[in-house]
């Protein structure tokens, strides 16, 4: 009965706030930054798009060895609308740059793209011999990930999508800037006949 005649009362005087009366509100700023981005670095949509050796690569990486799924990477959609990573895996043609382009405008915001391979980062082995193949994905869309090899391993994919999930959570809902401009002028425009 001792118990029932004084009843518990918690102490108040170890419990912070949530939200400290901070100029600016920077604590709460903070807080949702860390929600959004921790939301959106473990649901990336990739798209792929696999254009040589590589893309063997990174289906294998999508395979129960290695198991993108664990990062919410496991479904490529067939279509830019619902991704928001595009991986690019393999050689980039001229002829291939505008259609990549309208492509990666047709993805939704945020949008990041991972460069897989020698071939999509700086041409590859074609750099020299072939006239048609663009000198780096780079000059096309902006690349948050590059990915060297030739292929890369499966487990380098594995790594990139975790060096962009690090980038994804330095991010700032308030800093959030227009996508950069690209310099398309070496890439040749298609002429309608």
């Amino acid at each position: 009965m001792e118990n029932s005649e004084n009843p518990i009362v918690e102490s108040t005087e170890n419990h912070a706030p949530i939200v400290q009366p901070i100029p600016g509100g920077g604590i709460l700023v903070t807080k949702l930054d860390y929600i959004f981005n921790t939301g959106r670095k473990n649901s990336l949509w990739p798209f792929g798009f696999g254009l040589a050796c590589c893309a063997i690569e990174m289906m294998a990486a999508l395979a129960s060895r290695f198991d993108l799924a664990r990062f919410g990477a496991e479904v490529m959609r067939s279509t830019p609308r619902q991704a928001d990573l595009m991986i690019v895996a393999g050689t980039v043609t001229e002829k291939m740059g505008p259609k990549l382009k309208l492509l990666y405008d047709q993805m939704s915001s945020p949008k990041y793209v991972i460069s897989m391979g020698s071939c999509a980062i700086g041409g590859g082995p074609f750099y020299y011999d072939s006239y048609t193949v663009v000198k780096g994905v780079d000059r096309i869309v902006p690349v948050d990930v590059h990915i060297p090899g030739c292929p890369p391993r499966p487990e380098a994919l594995v790594q990139g999508i975790m060096q962009l999930q690090n980038k994804i959570m330095t991010e700032s809902l308030l800093d959030r800037s227009t996508p950069g401009q690209i310099n398309t002028s070496e890439i040749k425009q298609e002429t309608e006949i």
